[in-house]
């Protein structure tokens, strides 16, 4: 088993954080497997920007309010669920006494994982019970029976290890157009990677679409805000600008759009909260 990361509250109050990063086994389907428990702070507004990962959130404690690309309203509470990829941010409040394991995976994991089209869960909230899944609603009952972090951590690891090993791989030209797409972090011809594999954009998108989630279009936008994040983060004073032509946006107004759209703020906003 990988090694878990505890890392302490500085004051009672603040969620607990268990950090574990999967064994090599794992590598390129599962990015991170978390221990989250919640003391009394209540999240309001918290914000998750756009990714490419798709998380499964095995809850016992209270559910998180969330809503996509927009503040939640009242009575939509999610426990454990699943989320697949969507082109925009996530907003999530808490009552404070929330509790889950938080398994991240690649879009190729979950494909592997869930053994399902992915389009039928992307930009989208899905309970876990409505997927009428019996090993994972068997793991949700051994998680909730124990009370040590790091069992918790190690039965998860098993059960998502076995199961990868066993479920329906994703196609190698569709992996390989992934792997492409994140490779050059979204900055390419979407006709060119059509092109290399001698299928239609059509055909492409479609199939994308089964098993990464999103057609490819709407996946290179999220890497390229992904690449913009990392890049504006190493930055003592990002140049918006020259950042938008290092990430091929058409320009600046293009990078402030996508940037509502991913992270629900302006560049500038984020900068003082980065």
């Amino acid at each position: 088993m990988s090694t878990a990361v505890i890392e302490p509250p500085p004051d009672p109050t603040v969620p607990l954080f268990l950090r574990r990063r999967p064994g090599s086994t794992l590598a390129g389907l599962v990015s991170r497997i978390t221990g989250y428990q919640e003391n009394g702070r209540r999240l309001a507004g918290s914000i998750e920007m756009a990714s490419v990962t798709v998380p499964l959130v095995i809850s016992f404690g209270a559910p998180f309010t969330i809503a996509l690309g927009r503040r939640p309203l009242a009575g939509e509470d999610y426990a454990s669920f699943t989320a697949g990829l969507y082109p925009g941010h996530v907003v999530i409040d808490s009552p404070g006494a929330c509790a889950c394991i938080q398994i991240d995976f690649s879009p190729l994991g979950a494909y592997r994982f869930f053994g399902l089209p992915m389009r039928e869960l992307s930009s989208r909230m899905v309970n876990l019970d409505d997927l009428a899944d019996t090993e994972v609603a068997l793991l949700r009952r051994r998680l909730e029976d124990s009370e040590d972090w790091r069992e918790r951590l190690d039965l998860a690891e098993t059960f998502v290890t076995g199961r990868l090993q066993r479920g329906p791989v994703a196609s190698p030209a569709v992996a390989s157009a992934y792997r492409e797409l994140a490779f050059c972090h979204g900055k390419i011809r979407i006709a060119k990677i059509a092109k290399r594999l001698d299928w239609s954009r059509k055909h492409l998108a479609q199939r994308f679409q089964d098993e990464i989630g999103l057609p490819p279009k709407q996946v290179a936008r999220i890497f390229r805000f992904n690449r913009l994040l990392d890049l504006a983060r190493h930055a003592d004073a990002p140049d918006w600008a020259g950042l938008a032509a290092e990430c091929g946006y058409a320009d600046q107004a293009h990078l402030t759009r996508e940037f509502a759209e991913f992270a629900g703020t302006s560049p500038a906003r984020w900068q003082t909260t980065a």
